[in-house]
């Protein structure tokens, strides 16, 4: 399996371009600032992951929005002068979001709507004929989650199309994609194989779900009143889990109940690893972390033994959130174990 250089050690900046609390000049202009890419490259990382939502960068007609363009404009800067690479992902496009706060939205026809796709690809010709002029540096993912699992087929060809037009203006760009049930990682082997060899295959981890998102308030069925440790044996999360819907509690069932510790991750891990082998292409976990909400020294356990998993096979990753988003590293609630976290990122 090849590996993801450059992007083997990172962070997402989640809550500036994308899911911003706050849609207002001055949020974008001081959430994240040179000096919080500065203190990431202190960290040792190679990386920072960008998540933008399409209303940065197009007005609801489609039009490109140049103010949106120039916060991107600045993460490229910032991140070359400190000596890191960027990823560019697209966190929503027009007509498909997949965020489970928005019952309203539909989570398929995107998928089936040749109307969106165009929009999505001329979005994406925007975007690599800005950027492509950098991909020593920048590299480019598709779409953060695709939610549902019945569109394997349609989401593969999609992503085929948005590849041919990407490569148009950046032939040598790294792009990034993943695949259904919110980019699981059970979902890598249903990834058409690479069309090229900067083609990248993604996923996201937050196993077992029911420990790293306890008592959030966005996920259904979700108990606000539940406590979870780390670590336990994947049996008593199976058994956790059962009050969650399958598409977030399906990967958790295919581990032998007996496993725990780095083997849980080592064992959820092994079928797209054998699809990355199968195809080289290297492979990258977009997303990983542990709510506010879960004690911080089993945060930290469950971290450390995660890391583990990915160092032994060299998948690249990057840590979700640098700042608040109930994730956030630099949050107070991380202060008794930041130094080792830090030395385990």
């Amino acid at each position: 399996m090849r590996v993801f250089e450059g992007f083997q050690r990172g962070v997402n900046l989640g809550g500036w371009l994308s899911q911003a609390d706050e849609t207002t000049k001055e949020h974008y202009d001081t959430f994240i600032t040179e000096s919080d890419i500065k203190a990431i490259a202190a960290l040792g990382l190679d990386h920072v992951r960008l998540p933008v939502d399409y209303i940065m960068i197009e007005s609801e007609s489609g039009a490109a929005l140049e103010e949106g363009y120039t916060y991107i404009d600045k993460a490229v800067e910032w991140t070359r002068n400190a000596g890191l690479n960027l990823l560019i992902d697209m966190h929503n496009t027009y007509g498909y979001s997949f965020d489970p706060l928005e019952k309203e939205a539909s989570k398929e026809k995107f998928f089936f709507d040749k109307t969106l796709q165009e929009r999505f690809y001329t979005m994406w010709d925007r975007i690599s004929r800005a950027y492509g002029r950098y991909s020593d540096t920048v590299a480019f993912e598709l779409l953060n989650e695709v939610v549902s699992p019945r569109v394997i087929r349609e989401w593969n060809e999609i992503a085929d199309h948005a590849v041919d037009v990407i490569r148009a203006n950046a032939p040598k760009a790294y792009i990034v994609i993943g695949g259904v049930r919110y980019n699981n990682v059970t979902s890598v082997p249903h990834l058409n194989p690479p069309k090229d060899d900067y083609i990248v295959y993604n996923f996201h981890c937050y196993e077992p779900l029911i420990f790293t998102h306890q008592r959030a308030y966005w996920v259904d069925e979700m108990p606000d009143d539940i406590v979870v440790h780390y670590p336990q044996t994947a049996a008593a999360y199976q058994k956790l889990s059962g009050i969650l819907h399958e598409n977030l509690s399906d990967a958790i069932t295919k581990v032998p109940g007996s496993v725990e510790g780095p083997e849980l991750f080592e064992t959820l891990f092994e079928p797209a690893l054998k699809a990355a082998e199968v195809n080289n292409a290297p492979l990258y976990c977009g997303e990983y972390g542990v709510i506010d909400r879960a004690p911080a020294e089993d945060a930290l356990r469950w971290l450390q033994d995660i890391h583990t998993v990915f160092e032994k096979y060299h998948i690249g990753r990057a840590l979700w959130n640098y700042k608040e988003k109930d994730f956030g590293f630099t949050d107070s609630r991380l202060d008794p174990v930041r130094e080792e976290l830090a030395r385990n990122l």
